[in-house]
């Protein structure tokens, strides 16, 4: 080859590539920042093949293997709450929840907190966000110590308490939330329907006794030996404990109530600080009062401006509410007839994003710490729950569009999944549709070729964009094994349902096998086989050389895939999660679900692979695809021949095996089926009367065989005689 034309075919190659991926950059799977978080997603949830699209309210990711099964889900802790932290600007977590509804990992995506930038090392903060893992989201967290049983509690940072407090309420709130809405655990009232309001003429005149009576107003004591018996067994055991004949003073006595309610907020602030305090509220926020007397300070005197209140916090359906400087609101004057005298006093208002429902039992947490070093502490948690008397509130009716919301709540998850891909799933089975059509009618359109080639190029483009980059519809090798295992261990429909996309093409490639064998799949479902046959067509038009193996070498090639298949097989018998790691020998996660949105040498091998394709098509498919083997296992149950032969083919006419681009036609003719990607080029060639030498052989001698007309024949005359 002279050299010029070398220069013309490599400046052809990388114009061809250079388009490609110019367009392929436009559509990345994540944001140039999200590449810790992907990175987080494929360290923590290995199983995990095919990551969507952000979807929904909360822009949460499916966490799928490919062939329907679940493996979790991941979000950004900022589509759900914008929670300010220390700094006043909020902290991005990155999540993800298993199936279960379990945190997998918590990781802190982006911050400003300044104490972490600037002295204490950002290594504390992920090492804290690590002590998630395992933990369900309606779990309760408390940082520091609690005496509740059943919750979990997780150390502080010292130095950097406020920082982690909002972290865990951002943490455990968001998984909550998400997983809430995903209908993996218990919702809140977002699922449940509108909250209870406060009944506003149900007023009682009512002394400081019968609201603590009733229980209107609650109370909790702590005396010096409970705070000592709480820090037992802990690095703050002795520290500042008090002196024995000390330990049954009281160390806090603490009462909290709900302020809407008229019965109490009148009784307790008087008519007028009442009413003001209710035209200061915005709907759907509430006003929850908290009064305390002893040595203990509730709001504590490390507060101060701008920051958050250390000591007392809001839970309720899992979430955590805390307070700023904004939320609070001094109280100097009480009325109701016969309160003791409080060392403090103070009204907290819980704002309407926190969708409180005073319907509902909340807990306030008061936190009490004590030092163990400069900057170590220890906390431990104590609970005083309320839940409001049900003549102060109004519990509205569920609207039709409430009760919807709850019916979709409490559907399984794989049927919202459906509903929330109603139109992939729509476009999808139209596409299925129309490939149906296309080959129980591929007679009729074989004898139009030029408009079969369009179609079929038009719709290979549907596959790799539609199928592939957005729908995220690229079956593995990893769907198959997933699959024989569950069939041998604990196979549960659900599993498969919860992605529709995968299963709606799986269930077609099954029907598919058994009527037309494995080529329908890999000539026109799968989105790498179309993306590497639309690059050699283009290759094609660019004039860039074709070379072919010699049949010969291309059939033994053959066996690889097979054997890749089998070591795949024997690795996932020992490991699913090894398979699943080995099963990268595919590109297809690195090609089509995350488009090239991956580190380098993953696409290095995806684009060799694709370089390779431009001089000789679709060779990953012909020699190395393992889910092209198992594919073609399976179709030796075909149950019918729709590709039609002549007996001429192979002997003497090799037409068909010499144009067929993959090789899947042997020299004595027949088609190797396991092979075959069905793209119909033979069977365009079979129908048409210009082509094919045995059908022009046959024309031919149909004329030639042809009578002679009437008119050309030679009259006989008769003769009679006298």
């Amino acid at each position: 080859m002279k050299l010029s034309m070398v220069a013309s075919v490599i400046s052809k190659l990388m114009l061809a590539v250079v388009l490609l991926f110019s367009t392929l950059s436009l559509t990345p799977a994540f944001a140039a920042d999200q590449s810790l978080f992907q990175q987080r997603i494929e360290q923590f949830s290995p199983s995990a093949t095919v990551i969507s699209e952000p979807e929904g309210e909360y822009g949460v990711r499916t966490l799928t293997d490919g062939v329907g099964t679940i493996h979790g889900y991941a979000f950004e802790s900022i589509n759900v709450f914008n929670i300010p932290a220390y700094s006043g600007k909020p902290i991005n977590m990155g999540v993800l929840l298993d199936s279960a509804g379990v945190i997998q990992d918590a990781y802190v995506l982006e911050h400003h907190e300044p104490i972490l930038l600037i002295g204490i090392p950002e290594q504390k903060l992920h090492d804290f966000t690590a002590r998630y893992a395992g933990v369900k989201a309606d779990q309760r967290v408390v940082v520091g110590r609690s005496k509740d049983p059943n919750a979990i509690t997780v150390d502080a940072v010292s130095g950097a308490t406020v920082t982690v407090m909002v972290v865990n309420e951002i943490v455990m709130r968001a998984a909550h939330e998400v997983a809430a809405s995903l209908g993996l655990v218990k919702g809140n009232i977002a699922t449940r329907g509108k909250p209870a309001t406060a009944l506003e003429d149900a007023y009682q005149p009512a002394s400081w006794a019968q609201l603590t009576g009733d229980g209107s107003i609650r109370r909790l004591q702590l005396t010096n030996a409970d705070i000592d018996r709480a820090f037992q067994g802990t690095e703050a055991e002795g520290v500042d404990q008090a002196p024995a004949e000390r330990s049954g003073e009281t160390f806090i006595d603490l009462y909290t109530t709900w302020l809407n309610a008229p019965t109490i907020g009148r009784n307790l602030l008087g008519d007028n600080q009442y009413r003001f305090l209710m035209e200061d509220l915005e709907p759907g926020e509430h006003a929850i009062a908290v009064l305390g007397r002893g040595e203990y300070s509730f709001k504590g005197s490390g507060y101060v401006r701008g920051g958050i209140f250390d000591r007392v916090q809001v839970r309720q359906f899992g979430n955590i509410i805390s307070f700023r400087d904004l939320d609070h609101i001094r109280l100097n004057d009480v009325f109701a007839e016969g309160i003791p005298e409080f060392r403090e006093m103070a009204i907290f208002i819980v704002r309407e994003e926190n969708l409180f429902d005073p319907g509902t039992p909340w807990t306030l947490e008061l936190l009490v710490r004590r030092q163990t070093g400069p900057v170590d502490s220890i906390f431990v948690s104590f609970e005083l729950p309320y839940e409001t008397p049900e003549q102060y509130i109004e519990r509205p009716v569920p609207t039709p569009e409430e009760l919807r919301a709850i019916e979709e709540a409490n559907r399984p998850v794989w049927v919202n999944i459906w509903y929330q891909k109603s139109f992939q799933v729509g476009v999808i089975l139209t596409a299925l549709l129309l490939l149906t059509i296309i080959l129980f009618f591929q007679d009729n359109f074989a004898r139009h070729p030029n408009f079969l080639r369009w179609l079929r190029h038009g719709y290979l483009t549907f596959t790799v964009v539609f199928i592939g980059w957005y729908a995220l519809g690229q079956l593995s090798i990893v769907n198959v094994l997933t699959f024989v295992h569950a069939l041998v261990t604990d196979f549960r429909w659900e599993l498969f349902l919860s992605d529709p996309i995968i299963f709606i093409i799986w269930t077609f490639t099954a029907a598919s096998i058994l009527l037309w064998g494995r080529g329908v799949f890999c000539g026109w479902l799968c989105p790498f086989g179309a993306l590497q046959e639309l690059i050699n067509e283009i290759a094609r038009k660019l004039k860039i050389p074709q070379y072919e193996l010699p049949f010969a070498v291309h059939e033994r090639l053959w066996a690889i895939k097979y054997i890749v298949l089998l070591v795949l097989f024997g690795i996932s018998l020992e490991s699913m999660m090894l398979a699943e790691k080995a099963a990268e020998i595919e590109p297809f996660k690195t090609a089509i679900t995350l488009k090239f949105d991956r580190q380098w040498w993953f696409v290095l091998y995806a684009v060799i692979l694709l370089v390779v394709n431009i001089f000789t098509r679709k060779v990953f498919c012909r020699y190395i695809c393992p889910l092209g083997a198992a594919l073609s296992v399976t179709s030796r149950v075909r149950l019918f021949d729709w590709l039609k032969r002549r007996k001429e083919c192979g002997n003497p006419c090799q037409l068909c095996a010499k144009e067929c681009e993959i090789q899947a036609i042997h020299p004595d003719g027949h088609i190797n089926h396991n092979e075959c990607h069905y793209c119909l080029d033979c069977q365009m060639t079979y129908h048409n009367e210009n082509k094919c030498p045995p059908l022009i052989l046959k024309n031919k001698r149909k004329s030639r065989s042809k009578k002679t007309p009437d008119d050309q024949l030679i009259p006989v005359v008769q003769v009679v005689e006298p």
